[in-house]
C-alpha cells in the first residue's frame, strides 16, 4: 500500500472514530433532554434545585442531540463506506454551521448596544408582567433562574420589582420572587411570608412546587440582593470572557479540522478508489 493509500485510510478511520464519539454524545444529550421533558419531578429532585426553566432546556437539549446525531451519522457512514455524496453533504452542513457561528459572532460584536437594549426591554417587560400571562411562564422561570444563580435582583435594582402591579406591597414590606430574596444575608425570620402563586405549567402542577412560583414578603429596606442583574451579567461575562472565547475557538477549530478531512477524503477517493482497503 502506497503512502497516499495509507494517508487516506488513516483519515477515513479518524473521521469515523471522531464522529462515532459525537454520535454517542448526541444520543446522551437527546436522552437527557427527553428525561427532563417526561419526568420533570425526578430531575428536579436529582439536581437539588426547586426551580429551573425545564420546558425550554429540555426541548433545546433534545433538538441539539438529534442534530448532533444526524451530523455525526453522516460523517460515520460517509467515511466508512467512502460515499462521496454523504461526505459532501457532511462538509456542506459543517460549513453552514461554521458560517452561521461566524455570522452570529459578527452580529453580536457590531450590534452589541442594540442587543443589550432589546435584552433590557425583554427583561423589564417580563418583570412588569410577572405572573400575569400564563404563556410567558417559561421566560419568567428563566429570569428567576438567572437571579438565583447570579445572586441579583431585578434588572437595574430590586426597585424594579417594587413597581410590579401583580405583587401587592405596602410601606413596611414588599413582595418579590423568592429567587430575589437574600436569605443568607438576613435573619430567617426577616422573610415574613412565602406564598405559592398558581401554577401555569401546561403539564399541570408538579409534585414538588417550583421555587419560581413562590413569592416572598421581605422588609422594605432589606431581604433582597442589592445588586441588579444587569451589572451581575456584565461581571460574569468579564470574568468568563477567556473561557467563552476559548470554547468558541475550540469548537471552530474542530469544525475546520473535520471539514478539511472530509473534503480531502472526498476529493481523493476517485483517484485511488479501487486500491483503498474497503470495509464490508
Amino acid at each position: 500500500m502506497s503512502a497516499q493509500d495509507s494517508c487516506l485510510s488513516l483519515i477515513k478511520y479518524l473521521l469515523f472514530v471522531f464522529n462515532l464519539f459525537f454520535f454517542v454524545l448526541g444520543s446522551l444529550i437527546f436522552c437527557f433532554g427527553i428525561w427532563i421533558l417526561v419526568d420533570k419531578t425526578s430531575f428536579v429532585s436529582f439536581v437539588g434545585l426547586s426551580f429551573m426553566p425545564l420546558q425550554i432546556w429540555s426541548k433545546a437539549l433534545a433538538i441539539s442531540g438529534v442534530l448532533t446525531m444526524g451530523l455525526a451519522l453522516l460523517g460515520c457512514v460517509g467515511a466508512l463506506k467512502e460515499l462521496r455524496c454523504l461526505l459532501g453533504l457532511y462538509f456542506g452542513m459543517l460549513l453552514l454551521l461554521f458560517v452561521t457561528q461566524i455570522t452570529l459572532g459578527i452580529l453580536i460584536s457590531t450590534q452589541k448596544i442594540r442587543l443589550e437594549r432589546k435584552v433590557k426591554d425583554l427583561v423589564q417587560e417580563t418583570i412588569q408582567n410577572y405572573r400575569s400571562d400564563p404563556e410567558k411562564s417559561a421566560a419568567e422561570e428563566s429570569w428567576d433562574y438567572v437571579q438565583f444563580q447570579l445572586r441579583c435582583c431585578g434588572w437595574n435594582s430590586p426597585q424594579d420589582w417594587f413597581r410590579v402591579p401583580s405583587l401587592s406591597s405596602n410601606k413596611s414590606e414588599f413582595q418579590v420572587p423568592c429567587s430575589c430574596s437574600n436569605s443568607s444575608g438576613t435573619n430567617h425570620s426577616a422573610i415574613l411570608d412565602r406564598t405559592s402563586l398558581p401554577q401555569f405549567s401546561r403539564g399541570g402542577p408538579l409534585a414538588r412546587p417550583r421555587h419560581s412560583a413562590d413569592v416572598c414578603a421581605v422588609p422594605a429596606n432589606s431581604g433582597t440582593y442589592r445588586e441588579g442583574c444587569a451589572r451581575s451579567l456584565q461581571k460574569w461575562l468579564h470574568n468568563n470572557l477567556i473561557s467563552v472565547v476559548g470554547i468558541c475557538l475550540g469548537v471552530g477549530l474542530l469544525e475546520l479540522s473535520f471539514m478539511t478531512l472530509s473534503i480531502f477524503l472526498c476529493r481523493n477517493l476517485d483517484q485511488v478508489y479501487d486500491r483503498l482497503a474497503r470495509y464490508r
